[in-house]
């Protein structure tokens, strides 16, 4: 019977949960915007006003993104929604943290990048060791063959021990993190600080379905553009973002053709709709889908829902007139849909095939489309799909 101190397993068990209310404290509002509770009232009315960031971002029209500079609104964005990524990390900005780290070299405080890297290296190193415990082996027991003619069992020692190591018994020695920084020098940390301050190169990249959403329907992000430096007013913004999918030659802030199905209001549909649902909404290239549904967030749990855009033309002849070539508006072929059913039921996420229905230009005229409010004309329909599998659905 082992005795265990009670102060070491309370601390040991309070330090997860403490993490987790850090986490929850930073990522505790859904959206930018916070509405502080109301000190006073006026004939049942609140009269606090809420609170707006008001950030500010460049419009990029080669990548199709508007580019956050500021570190300061770019900690808010992603703080408060989890929108857009950072263009040096895999999602959250957090390449100027990375460089701090390796810089400091005490490997505390590790970014979810060098965890990644960590862990690949120490699978990497482990079928290195696996790989020469098993040739020393097999070299071992030809050797005892051919001068003892014994034969005995590749890996295994006299004692019975098991010398080529396993996944659960090997343990890793010191691994460097691969880093982005030039090596140490000997300098100390303070002064090294000082005569070299490390300048933040990474910018929070906003999708413009995510830039638009927080310009239109939350009013908390300022558009430049890329070339003055001026704001843009929502009228422009709008015909910029659909040129963004246009000819390259086309002018940013000319009035492209009235399309119903431009590239970029087919997708801020389906965007907009799950946002407005609760849902926190992030690219899904990574699993062959369009979006992934969070119901927090990345650093809360992973992605529940997997969702496809498939585009439905209401008036199949405005299909066969249109300059656009839309993802998926064609029918799409038994293999492709078992392909990216089964890629995204091995990661545990439910598919769903989001239907946007484009409306007939002979039903709806085509200055609706000066304006957001030709959304009102749009629709969406949902299909669930999910692939029977034996081994976990016997209940």
């Amino acid at each position: 019977m082992s005795l265990v101190n009670p102060t070491s397993r309370s601390k040991a068990s309070s330090k997860p949960s403490a993490r987790r209310a850090e986490t929850a404290r930073i990522y505790a509002h859904p959206l930018p915007i916070i509405f502080p509770e109301p000190t006073y009232t006026f004939l049942g009315l609140s009269l606090t006003r809420p609170l707006n960031p008001h950030c500010t971002a460049l419009l990029d029209p080669i990548t199709r993104s508007a580019w956050v500079e500021n570190s300061g609104d770019a900690a808010i964005l992603w703080q408060r929604g989890f929108f857009g990524k950072g263009d040096l990390s895999r999602s959250e900005p957090s390449w100027l943290a990375r460089q701090i780290n390796a810089r400091k070299m005490k490997g505390k405080g590790l970014t979810s990048e060098e965890i990644t890297a960590k862990r690949r290296a120490e699978r990497k190193q482990f079928k290195l060791d696996r790989a020469k415990a098993m040739a020393a082996a097999a070299a071992e027991a030809e050797v005892a063959f051919k001068e003892e003619g014994r034969v005995i069992a590749p890996g295994i020692a006299p004692d019975g021990t098991r010398i080529i190591p396993s996944a659960a018994t090997w343990k890793p020695t010191s691994i460097s993190v691969p880093s982005e920084e030039s090596p140490p020098d000997d300098t100390p940390d303070e002064l090294r600080e000082e005569i070299e301050p490390i300048q933040d190169l990474e910018h929070l990249q906003l999708s413009l379905q995510e830039a638009f959403f927080l310009v239109w329907a939350l009013d908390c992000l300022t558009v430049l553009h890329p070339e003055t430096n001026e704001p843009l007013t929502l009228a422009e913004i709008w015909n910029a973002f659909q040129n963004a999918h246009m000819s390259s030659l086309a002018p940013l802030l000319a009035l492209p053709p009235p399309r119903f199905d431009n590239p970029f209001l087919v997708s801020y549909i389906a965007y907009h709709h799950y946002r407005s649902l609760g849902w926190v909404v992030k690219s899904g290239v990574k699993f062959c889908v369009d979006y992934l549904l969070y119901k927090r967030g990345p650093v809360f749990q992973h992605a529940e829902f997997a969702i496809v855009v498939i585009p439905v033309y209401e008036d199949p002849q405005d299909q066969a007139n249109s300059p656009f070539k839309l993802q998926n508006a064609e029918p799409f072929t038994w293999s492709w849909l078992s392909t990216i059913n089964r890629v995204n039921s091995q990661v545990q996420k439910t598919l769903i095939l989001s239907y946007i229905t484009i409306p007939a230009e002979s039903r709806v005229p085509s200055k609706v489309l000066s304006s957001p409010a030709c959304f009102a004309h749009y629709s969406v329909r949902e299909v669930v799909l999910r692939r029977f599998i034996p081994a976990r659905m016997r209940d």
